[in-house]
């Protein structure tokens, strides 16, 4: 059996259960597991992803008001694999390559096309499904419900731990240029740490926030983690805005409640690893219940560097 993914949390989910040394191909965003970085990639994006928040949403958006993918596939190459499988997705065309541009990819193939597998969680249960979809289809059925399981039960002993906590109100910002809160499963794994999300909605993409909403909601945690950036990429982002008289008079910024995530490693990936997201929430809002295990590669104090 050969599986090329082309998204990361894709990735993750192979190799949770159990087919990392199945995989032959890969995105240019798949970085874990670490072994897997051997396998040829297979995308590129249009833009310049080191770009700032603001030069990429301009190039993003002006590539889907012409009707254009953000991505490239490497369609010669992808043949070349000759996979049995091919895992995509179809939640969101500006975060990864989408199955309408691996359908355009496989159209001019002669021989027996790979069975597609196509990703679509807005939520932690729709997560669950994917596992256990995807597991059902590369004929891995019990590991998927192992793991499914094994989220399911890690979820419901954290929730256990925060529900007698007072929840925190928490504005999660996923982009900075524009503002950007935390839709689909962030609520969730927000209140699973004990918080309260103030700006977005389960199961809804991510809402942009104006200046003046953020500064009217006032949150008391801002928690930064800019999909696709890491830590130290966010702290440099982070400095054009932090100068801002609206971002110095909000109570968490004042009150040195202002805290960066891995947003590449860690949220934005729809996998394995939301178990250690919504624990680091969990660490951030209640320090005092939670010992910071994912600390300082996971999460950050802004005050604190």
């Amino acid at each position: 059996m050969r599986i090329i993914t082309l998204l990361p949390s894709a990735t993750e989910i192979v190799a949770a259960l159990g087919l990392a040394d199945r995989l032959v191909g890969r995105s240019h965003e798949c970085d874990w597991p670490t072994n897997l970085s051997h396998l040829p990639i297979l995308t590129e994006p249009k833009i310049n992803p080191q770009a700032s928040s603001a030069a990429i949403d301009r190039d993003v958006r002006a590539l889907m008001e012409e009707g254009l993918s953000v991505y490239n596939v490497d369609a010669e190459q992808l043949k070349a694999l000759q996979p049995d499988f091919i895992i995509t997705q179809s939640q969101c065309e500006l975060c990864a390559v989408s199955l309408s541009d691996v359908q355009q990819a496989l159209v001019d193939w002669t021989q027996a096309r790979p069975q597609l597998i196509s990703l679509e969680p807005m939520c932690l249960a729709d997560i669950g499904k994917d596992i256990d979809n995807c597991a059902s289809a590369l004929g891995c059925a019990t590991e998927g419900n192992t793991l499914t399981a094994h989220m399911d039960d890690a979820f419901a002993s954290l929730r256990d731990k925060t529900a007698s906590l007072s929840h925190k109100r928490v504005c999660f910002l996923e982009w900075l240029a524009p503002l950007m809160g935390a839709g689909n499963w962030m609520p969730e794994l927000i209140e699973l740490g004990g918080g309260e999300t103030l700006s977005g909605e389960k199961g809804v993409h991510s809402p942009v926030i104006e200046w003046d909403e953020l500064v009217g909601l006032d949150p008391d945690f801002i928690i930064i983690a800019p999909c696709g950036f890491d830590i130290a990429r966010t702290k440099e982002e982070i400095k054009a805005i932090n100068q801002m008289p609206q971002w110095q008079a909000l109570r968490a910024v004042q009150n040195k409640q202002v805290f960066i995530a891995n947003g590449n490693h860690y949220f934005n990936r729809p996998g394995p690893r939301l178990v250690e997201s919504a624990q680091i929430v969990a660490e951030i809002l209640h320090p005092a219940h939670f010992p910071p295990q994912f600390a300082p590669n996971g999460w950050q104090n802004m005050a604190q560097g």
